[in-house]
């Protein structure tokens, strides 16, 4: 069995939407979904060059996998899906987190997953297979990482800030009128020149670095995508609690099936709540060192990557 996906943008490449002004960004990204099938007849949708469609599908046909799982459904789309079915007939399973594109036959997939319960509905609503398996964490990350660094960060936020996450904005600018916070992420440029995230802009980091970053953060925040709606679910999650950090993450409605509330992450529900556990936790470090033990436990237990494998043969075998 072979579990592929198609290559993220490398670290400092730029992206072409970077080009684009943060306002427009911002009007637009409610209507995505309805729009990418249009950027898709025009061009402009995401898609990988003949070249790296090339090496794909040589690898495919050199492998022969039993599986292949597709974690970018635009880059790999549905033609392109056709034509990797089309080499030894493996099972081919989609994976997505946020709202698909409209108008795609996506017949061609044995199986859809997604960690938001709305993008399955939608899939079967499409008449595709589709089942809720959520994302994960390799425990294994923790025998290559340098040993931990010193806590010396009070609040961070590794991730993006982008027209898609206008909630997050709305949060981490207020934490940042109050904290040292400190960002490690993409997208700023996004964000008008005004915003006090400018001055808490740390750069990117990834891999190894993503991960010592969190691990030296007292607190590390978190929330969700504006699509994610009412539902929890991002990698952040169990990336977070993976390598051991206190996690205060936005309060959602399924939060209780993935870890304890109070017990193993601590959740805000408003921008005013988030500023008061923050008080909280950081003059209690007894505490937040017990939740960050408690939650990382759960997703050693839970939310492992082989867990997840083991879901994923069980709704294809």
């Amino acid at each position: 069995m072979a579990l592929t996906s198609s290559s993220r943008r490398r670290p400092g490449a730029p992206a072409a939407r970077d080009a684009v002004p943060g306002w427009l960004q911002r009007a637009v990204a409610p209507f995505k979904p309805v729009l990418r099938p249009l950027a898709r007849k025009v061009g402009l949708s995401p898609r990988l060059d003949a070249e790296a469609e090339k090496v794909l599908l040589a690898q495919i046909e050199d492998f022969k996998p039993d599986l292949v799982l597709n974690q970018d459904l635009f880059h790999v789309d549905t033609r392109l899906a056709r034509r990797i079915k089309q080499i030894g007939r493996p099972i081919l399973v989609g994976q997505t987190g946020i709202s698909p594109s409209r108008g795609e036959d996506w017949s061609v997939y044995d199986l859809m997953i997604s960690q938001m319960g709305a993008v399955v509905d939608f899939f079967r609503s499409h008449g595709a297979r589709a089942e809720v398996v959520h994302l994960a964490f390799e425990p294994g990350i923790l025998d290559t990482l340098p040993p931990p660094p010193a806590q010396e960060f009070d609040v961070t936020f590794v991730g993006a800030v982008s027209a898609d996450h206008q909630l997050r904005v709305a949060q981490l600018e207020a934490v940042a009128q109050r904290y040292d916070l400190k960002l490690f992420g993409s997208g700023l440029q996004s964000l008008p020149a005004s915003s006090p995230l400018h001055r808490c802009y740390q750069g990117e980091v990834w891999g190894v670095e993503m991960y010592q970053a969190l691990r030296a953060s007292r607190v590390t925040l978190n929330s969700h995508i504006d699509l994610a709606g009412r539902e929890a679910g991002n990698a952040r999650l169990f990336e977070a609690t993976g390598v051991g950090a206190f996690l205060l993450t936005d309060f959602k409605d399924n939060l209780h099936t993935l870890f304890e509330p109070g017990r193993e992450v601590v959740a805000w529900r408003t921008v005013e709540d988030c500023l008061a556990v923050i008080d909280r936790y950081l003059a209690d470090e007894a505490a937040r060192l017990s939740i960050a033990k408690a939650g990382q436990a759960r997703t050693f237990a839970a939310h492992t990557f082989r867990r997840r494998v083991e879901e994923i043969l069980a709704f294809v075998g």
